[in-house]
């Protein structure tokens, strides 16, 4: 038993020994555990530590460079400005120096523009004046032309044994030459010719006339200050200008009879007739015209007996008083009748046409041309005591005469016109008629057509109580009567009131 409690004994002591020996290892290992916990802390701590001084370490490396860098920036930043601030004080400088210089050019630009636009505005000046000075010289040139040329008196003689050893042509010749050694007018003397009968010493000189353009039509150049500074015409009024032509063409007129008179000798000359034309373009057509402005004849003892070198004299009043026919619109190219013409082909005198003696039994007045019919006009009137006729030739065929009644009782100034025409006359031209008596302050005035007029026509007539109105068909009866003509109007139909046997 005893044997049996020591083993048990034994066996829980060798139990309870390797409890306590299981345990102390166990123990031991917790121990060695913890040791090794605690030394894995304490390298733990230890890696921590160093890690966070490494962190730290690089934190103040990271600062020390990014102090660093942020000195650098600032350094570099303080010298960008630097270098900015320079570079801006050199550009403002040179701004400066650029404006300085910009400002010092303006001045003087505007100093030499202000020097050359005085220098211009005095040229500019001078010019108008200069300018105003020569159409005042043209002006005076124009009017200062009826000096009487007595260095032609000496020519005389000299015409006389022209005459005398060549015939008309010689005397026409030696005054041509006599005429070519005067001053010749710039722009105002044209082609001259003419031809002389002795039989009756008359000379007829057909001269051409300076054109409308001869008139300066600005009356005087001004200085016009705004912009653009310039010369600018004044132009001079419609109405001056065409009243300095007419005036011209009477001067140039009673010129040319003056010069020719000087230089003819009065024992083979003692009438000149001057007819003046202006060779033109007819606006309407554009055809080349040349129409007679001014016509005159004049003896020498009438002429003689103007002072033409007298400031006042007005050369339209003078030519007047010589009876001159002349354009009431001579700048408008208005043509008149020639009182004296000549087939300019021979120089020599045209026949006075006989149209009665050419003409048939049966004449029909409408295939008359416009010469032959004025002719027979002339005639018929003339039978009736007419005197002085003188034409003015008009647009549509027919004639415009001026012509003297010498009856004491009944006569005076009598303005004739006649109208070639197939259609009734338009009131206009009977009223046109009353115009141009009063114009002419004519005593009578007779219209004479181969056609009719109308009711208007005949009513204004009667209430002037000085006009005539005869129709074809009193036409017909007044040439009969007075001439012997048994006419025919081959009108294309019987006018009103009319009967076929008035036309035939």
């Amino acid at each position: 038993m005893a044997r049996k409690k020591s083993l048990a004994g034994q066996l829980l002591k060798a139990y309870q020994d390797s409890k306590k020996a299981k345990a102390a290892e166990q123990k031991r290992l917790e121990q060695e555990q913890a040791r090794r916990a605690r030394a894995a802390e304490q390298a733990r701590t230890r890696e921590e530590r160093a890690r966070t001084q490494q962190e730290r370490e690089q934190a103040r490396e990271w600062e020390r460079a990014r102090k660093e860098k942020e000195r650098q920036d600032t350094e570099r930043a303080r010298k960008a400005a630097q270098i900015e601030r320079e570079l801006e004080k050199r550009q403002t400088a040179k701004k400066q120096d650029e404006e300085r210089r910009k400002r010092d050019d303006a001045k003087a630009k505007a100093t030499a523009e202000r020097q050359a636009k005085l220098a211009r505005t005095e040229a500019l000046k001078a010019e108008a004046i200069d300018r105003t000075t020569q159409v005042q010289e043209r002006i005076e040139s124009l009017e200062a032309i009826l000096l009487r040329p007595t260095v032609l008196y000496g020519h005389r003689t000299a015409v006389e044994d022209a005459f005398s050893s060549s015939g008309p042509d010689g005397l026409v010749e030696a005054i041509e030459g006599a005429l070519a050694e005067l001053p010749d007018p710039e722009g105002l003397r044209g082609e001259w010719r003419a031809a002389f009968a002795p039989e009756t010493r008359e000379l007829v000189v057909e001269m051409d006339l300076p054109g409308q353009e001869v008139v300066p039509p600005v009356a005087q150049f001004r200085f016009k200050a705004t912009a653009p500074a310039a010369v600018v015409p004044q132009p001079r009024k419609e109405a001056e200008v065409k009243q300095q032509y007419a005036r011209l063409v009477a001067r140039l007129a009673l010129r040319a009879i003056n010069e020719v008179l000087a230089a003819s000798p009065p024992s083979l000359v003692d009438v000149v007739a001057f007819n003046g034309h202006v060779r033109s373009k007819d606006r309407a057509t554009g055809k080349a015209i040349r129409p007679c402005l001014v016509s005159v004849r004049s003896s020498r003892e009438d002429f003689e007996d103007l002072v033409l070198d007298e400031p006042m004299l007005d050369p339209v009043q003078c030519l007047r008083r010589l009876n001159a026919i002349v354009s009431q619109h001579p700048y408008d190219l208005e043509p008149v009748r020639p009182v004296v013409t000549f087939d300019l082909s021979k120089y020599k005198f045209v026949p006075e046409v006989d149209v009665v003696a050419g003409l048939d039994s049966r004449p029909d007045l409408l295939m008359l041309d416009p010469i032959e019919f004025e002719h027979l006009i002339r005639r018929l009137f003339e039978a009736y005591g007419m005197k002085a006729w003188v034409t003015q030739a008009s647009r549509d065929d027919g004639i415009d005469a001026v012509a003297t009644n010498e009856d004491p009782m009944t006569g005076g100034l009598c303005i004739i016109q006649a109208k070639r025409t197939k259609n009734t006359v338009p009131a206009e031209a009977v009223r046109a008629l009353a115009g141009v008596m009063h114009d002419k302050a004519a005593a009578k005035g007779i219209l004479v057509t181969t056609a009719w007029f109308g009711k208007t026509s005949l009513d204004f007539a009667q209430r002037t109580g000085r006009m005539q109105l005869i129709d074809g068909r009193g036409l017909k009866a007044l040439l009969q009567e007075q001439l012997g003509i048994d006419a025919l109007i081959g009108l294309p139909k019987v006018p009103p009131g009319w009967v076929p046997a008035d036309l035939k």
